[in-house]
Parts: C-alpha cells; structure tokens; sequence
C-alpha cells in the first residue's frame, strides 16, 4: 500500500465540522465509522451486517479444526507429569 498524502480542506457546515476530501479519498458509501488514534482521525466505509459476517466467516476458515481431539479422552496423570523426572533422587 503506497502512503499518499494531500491536504483537504476543513470547514464549517452549520455547527459541524466537516472536510472536504479530495477525489482520490472518495468513499462508494453513504456512511463511514470514523474513529481518534493519536492525534489522527481514522475513517472507513460503513460495513453492512451481511460483509461484516462474511469477514468473520473468512477469519475462522483460518482455523484449524478441532477433529484430532479425542472427545471423552483424559489422558492419565502419570502421562501428563512424572514426578520421577521432577525432583532429585536421594542417593
């Protein structure tokens, strides 16, 4: 992604602030969330409820599947720690 800097103008429309972007800024939406990092202000389009599912649908097809687990399957204490191993002998 290449960084692009222009200057926009900020200006008064009744008693809110607004900017005027330029064209190469413009949003396809009538909305945007707007939020403060810093001394910077962050704005993106709008997602609709259904793109918002479908990017959380993309992020778990990243997930591996949980299949290898042995459901009812406790493994036995002595596999999970040997105590042997833990503490010196007394020789």
């Amino acid at each position: 992604m290449t960084a692009t800097l222009q200057t926009a103008k900020v200006f008064m429309s009744g008693r809110s602030q607004a900017v005027r972007l330029p064209k190469a800024f413009r949003f396809d939406s009538k909305e945007v969330t707007i939020e403060r990092e810093g001394d910077s202000v962050i704005m993106r389009p709008k997602r609709t409820p259904d793109e918002w599912w479908d990017e959380v649908a993309q992020a778990l097809d990243g997930f591996v599947g949980m299949d290898f687990v042995e459901r009812d399957h406790t493994p036995a204490v002595d596999d999970i720690l040997s105590f042997d191993d833990a503490w010196p002998s007394k020789s």
